[in-house]
């Protein structure tokens, strides 16, 4: 008996043609410079923002940033910028 593949067709399609997740299917995209910084694409909206605790809403989850001192130093529709001592980040 054959397992049924219960991944998208979308995203197979995508795969087939090797194009960026982050780009075709809005992906969120996290890249952090050690512990100090995380610039972030493709977020949906801010739920929560305080020093100790920053949660994004994404396309399929939310995230959050613990730590301390955190702080947005900017933010677009599309991108932004987290700064402080970041200890944790989870996916909810």
């Amino acid at each position: 008996m054959k397992k049924k593949d219960k991944t998208p067709k979308k995203e197979l399609f995508m795969e087939s043609l090797q194009l960026p997740k982050d780009i075709c299917m809005g992906a969120l995209r996290i890249t952090m410079t050690g512990n100090t910084e995380a610039w972030i694409e493709n977020y949906k909206g801010i739920l929560e923002y305080t020093e100790h605790t920053i949660l994004l809403q994404a396309k399929t989850c939310q995230v959050c940033f613990e730590g301390t001192r955190l702080s947005v130093d900017y933010y677009t529709n599309e991108d932004m910028k987290i700064s402080g001592c970041i200890c944790n980040v989870r996916y909810l």
